[in-house]
C-alpha cells in the first residue's frame, strides 16, 4: 500500500495529499486514454538525492502523448521540475515519481476531444518492487497464457494508461498461480517482456534481448543496461527470442525503472542454469547500483540533482 504523504502535484501547483481527487466522470478512467511515466530518486554516496535519467523518462512521456494525441498544458521542463518539487514538498531523499497526464471530466463517450487535459505528479516510498530477497536471490516467473499487444492493436512504444490491462491480466495470472512474475510472449510466440519490465538473456556470456519489433516497450533501464555492458566488455544482442532459448539461458534477468536489474532464477518450474543469481547478472547489478546510490561518476548525465 503506497505510504499516505504531504502533497501532490496537479496541474500547475501542490495541493495537499487528501485534495487531489478527480471526478467519476473522468474520461481516462472510463476509456484508458493517458500517458504516465515511472521514475526513480536516489541518494548517492555523496548524500545527494539524484533522480535517475529524469529527461528521457519525460521526453517519454511527451512521446506517447503525441501519439495518443493529447497535448500536455505543461512543458516538458515544467513536468521535469515538478517531479523535483513534489520529492521535496514531501521530504523525500528516495523514492518514485508517476506523472500522468489525461484527459479530464465532461463529455462521455469514446470521442470527447473538448475534455481538459489534465497532469499530475505523484511521489511515494518504494523500495525494491520484487522485494529485496528477489534481487538478492531472483524470482520464478510463468509464461503467460496472454500475449503482449499485436503491434497493430496497440502502441507498443507508448507509456499508455489502458494498455497495462494486459500486464495487469498477466501478473494476477501469475501471482495466483504462485509465481513472482509474468513473461509475456509476442503475437508470433517470441518472448517479449514482463508484465512490467524487459528481459535479457545471458548465453555463452553474451547478453540476448528481444528487438524493438517483438511488442515492448523500449525501456529506459534497457538501454542502461545495454550501454553498461558494453562498457564491460559484453557483447548485446537484439534479437527475438524463443521460448525454448529462455529456458536454456545461463541467465536471465528482468529491467525496469521499478523493477531495477532482478533476476530469474526459474521459468516454467525450470531453473535458469544452476538456479542462482549468475555472474554476469551480478557484475551488472553492481555497476548499475554503483551509479544510482554508489559512487560511480562514468554517468553523470543521467543524474539530475534535487
Amino acid at each position: 500500500m503506497v505510504e499516505k504523504l504531504q502533497q501532490i502535484w496537479v496541474d500547475g501547483e501542490l495541493v495537499p495529499w487528501d485534495d487531489a481527487q478527480v471526478h467519476v466522470l473522468t474520461h481516462s478512467l472510463h476509456y484508458g486514454l493517458g500517458a504516465f511515466e515511472g521514475i526513480r530518486c536516489y541518494k548517492r554516496a555523496d548524500g545527494k538525492s539524484y533522480i535517475f535519467r529524469l529527461r528521457e523518462h519525460i521526453d517519454r512521456l511527451f512521446d506517447t502523448c503525441k501519439m495518443v494525441l493529447l497535448q500536455p498544458k505543461f512543458t516538458r521542463e515544467q513536468i521535469m521540475r515538478a517531479c523535483a518539487d513534489t520529492l521535496k514538498a514531501n521530504g523525500l531523499e528516495e523514492g518514485y515519481l508517476r506523472p500522468v497526464v489525461f484527459l479530464g471530466e465532461g463529455a462521455m463517450g469514446i470521442y470527447a476531444p473538448n475534455n481538459p487535459v489534465r497532469s499530475s505528479v505523484i511521489a511515494w516510498k518504494w523500495g525494491a518492487y520484487l522485494g529485496e530477497e528477489a534481487l538478492k536471490n531472483g524470482i520464478r516467473c510463468k509464461i503467460s497464457s496472454f500475449a503482449r499487444h499485436h503491434i497493430n492493436v496497440s502502441l507498443a512504444k507508448a507509456k499508455m494508461m489502458g494498455q497495462y490491462t494486459n500486464s495487469v491480466l498477466a501478473k494476477r495470472e501469475a501471482k495466483f498461480g504462485g509465481y513472482d512474475e509474468a513473461i509475456l510472449l509476442d503475437t508470433h510466440g517470441y518472448v517479449s517482456e514482463g508484465s512490467g519490465e524487459n528481459i535479457f538473456i545471458v548465453k555463452n556470456g553474451k547478453l540476448i534481448t528481444p528487438d524493438l519489433s517483438s511488442s515492448i516497450l523500449e525501456g529506459i533501464t534497457r538501454a542502461t543496461v545495454m550501454t553498461l555492458a558494453g562498457e564491460l566488455g559484453l557483447t548485446v544482442q537484439e534479437s527475438r527470442i524463443t521460448r525454448d532459448q529462455l529456458w536454456l539461458a545461463d541467465e536471465v534477468f528482468l529491467t525496469g525503472t521499478a523493477a531495477e536489474i532482478t533476476p530469474v532464477r526459474e521459468v516454467d518450474n525450470r531453473p535458469i542454469g544452476e538456479g542462482s543469481v549468475g555472474p554476469v547478472t551480478k557484475k551488472i547489478q553492481a555497476k548499475f547500483f554503483d551509479i544510482v546510490r554508489g559512487s560511480d561518476n562514468s554517468h553523470a548525465e543521467w543524474l539530475s540533482a534535487l
